[in-house]
């Protein structure tokens, strides 16, 4: 049996909108496979983790009062984060842990929250407090050289600049910034994103995209995954998608 081993860091503060069924449907889908995926978790105090030592790390998302209280731990691993960056560990970061790898997050009052700057994007909060990026959103992605769109719901009032590689082109809903016409940050191992929902039981392709490329990385070979019957969600997508782009437009 294959295993692939997840780090999921501060699931007790970074946990916003179902970001944990992330992990479930990759549990789920890796399953369905014969592949087990071990989860481990990291929280503030515990013994420092080896990133190296993982296939995938996740974090998800949390309001400016967690990300102030994180991002003094986890520059404690900044060298190490970026080290297995470049070495290809896969990283799905959710909403304001897309936030704390750019180079800094500006709240509303000025005050600076240090990114571990493994990215050069950076974010600053919209001067408005009642003004949010919220809603349904659609994004057009290419994954493997092949376009889907990928839905997920957005909540943010920070707005993220300096994105060289976005994760995709927004169809629907706002983006990295009011009405922007980019989402999120990507490279072959790292899809950053302001998409909730959980952003995986929507959209199964963008699951097996990171369930291949950890099992290729590993491998150091091609691999074909198994075909899993996707219809009941497919239909959901159809539904959701024919919903949110008959009348394209913004939601602010």
């Amino acid at each position: 049996m294959e295993e692939l081993r997840l780090l999921y860091l501060y699931p007790d503060m970074l946990e916003l909108y179902g970001d944990y069924g992330n992990i479930q449907v990759l549990k789920y889908r890796c399953a369905q496979r014969d592949i087990k995926l071990n989860v481990e978790q990291y929280v503030v105090g515990d013994n420092a983790p080896n990133f190296n030592d993982y296939d995938i790390v996740f974090a998800g998302g949390g309001a400016d009062n967690e990300q102030s209280i994180l991002s003094e731990d986890l520059l404690k691993y900044k060298n190490e984060i970026k080290e297995s960056v470049e070495k290809g560990t896969f990283y799905l970061l959710i909403c304001g842990a897309y936030q704390l790898f750019g180079k800094y997050y500006k709240g509303v009052e000025g005050n600076i929250i240090p990114g571990l700057e493994v990215f050069d994007y950076y974010t600053e909060a919209a001067p408005d407090r009642s003004k949010r990026c919220i809603g349904n959103i659609v994004t057009k992605v290419k994954l493997d050289d092949k376009e889907t769109e990928v839905i997920g719901f957005e909540n943010h009032g920070g707005q993220t600049f300096n994105v060289d590689t976005p994760f995709g082109e927004v169809l629907y809903g706002n983006g990295n910034k009011f009405q922007d016409s980019e989402e999120g940050y990507f490279r072959k191992n790292v899809i950053a994103t302001y998409l909730h929902g959980p952003l995986l039981s929507k959209n199964p392709k963008v699951a097996d995209y990171i369930i291949k490329y950890c099992l290729e990385r590993k491998n150091n070979n091609k691999v074909e995954l198994k075909e899993l019957d996707d219809t009941l969600e497919e239909n959901c997508r159809k539904q959701l998608l024919d919903n949110f782009l008959k009348n394209k437009k913004i939601s602010i």
